[in-house]
């Protein structure tokens, strides 16, 4: 999800972001591999040595531990983006309001098992929204409705699946989106 961010705060959002020091592709494909591909392989590690079964987690015991080294990766990344990369504010507060994310889903881990998937979509949704309403003069509303659409989708998998209980859905949903809208609504 924060490869998605970037690509459509890169590429969508150009009235907001503006991206001078470095490619932006360059930011897009340091984003998948510290957000995505570092996380996948450590996920194959644990696989490996048998410290999940599955790479389901559908116990809520078995996803401690591999979503605090996703945390753990999360905070690394936003950190090093901070000190090392002059980027723009908005792509940097996109990194900590997804981190904070990532580390409120992991605390609730060790109680409850909420739909990370429904997270970071509602994230996406979220920065959309608040988008739309700090900029009323940029036409936001085709993609408002689009996230919307995928945010059901994901939702309506999930529940499909049985990954999930409705309640986990919305808890997911409500966690990314409240986070992320609060961050680009007040802080942006």
């Amino acid at each position: 999800m924060p490869t998605l961010v970037f690509v459509y705060l890169i590429y969508g959002a150009t009235q907001l972001v503006k991206v001078s020091y470095f490619d932006p592709r360059f930011l897009v494909a340091m984003v998948f591999l510290t957000t995505c591909i570092i996380p996948l392989l450590s996920m194959v590690m644990m696989r490996l040595t048998k410290n999940i079964t599955s790479f389901q987690m559908n116990a809520k015991e078995e996803r401690v531990f591999p979503f605090s080294m996703i945390s753990l990766f999360y905070m690394i990344t936003t950190y090093l983006f901070y000190l090392k990369f002059r980027i723009d504010p908005a792509l940097l507060l996109a990194l900590v309001a997804i981190t904070i994310c990532v580390i409120i889903l992991t605390s609730a881990t060790f109680f409850w098992k909420v739909s990370a998937h429904m997270t970071g979509i509602s994230g996406l949704v979220a920065i959309i929204t608040a988008l739309a309403l700090k900029f009323p003069a940029y036409d936001y509303l085709n993609q408002v409705v689009s996230s919307i659409i995928i945010a059901g989708l994901v939702g309506s998998s999930r529940l499909y699946l049985n990954a999930h209980t409705p309640g986990e859905v919305f808890t997911g949903f409500l966690l990314g989106f409240s986070v992320c809208f609060s961050a680009f609504y007040w802080l942006l």
